[in-house]
């Protein structure tokens, strides 16, 4: 699936029912969360949207890891 994209800035994407639950999963795998969502301008195209940035810092080589998470549910079809 895509990201949201719209050519309106104020246009904020609907939250997956499981967003908060990836949110705190990742604060506990000691990702800091930077961006809910994460708005990413698109040259002469509006913008599009993820629905979390984090960060989190590697101590062992002091660099900044970054993650941008798209939160989808899907439902299940009755098997045949």
């Amino acid at each position: 699936m895509k990201p949201h994209r719209s050519n309106d800035t104020n246009e904020m994407p609907a939250k997956d029912k499981h967003h908060e639950a990836v949110k705190k999963a990742l604060i506990k795998d000691g990702w800091t969360i930077t961006h809910d969502p994460y708005m990413i301008p698109l040259q002469d195209q509006g913008v599009t949207y993820v629905d979390i940035g984090a960060e989190r810092l590697l101590a062992a080589i002091r660099e900044t890891e970054k993650i941008a998470v798209e939160v989808k549910t899907f439902a299940l079809l009755p098997s045949h």
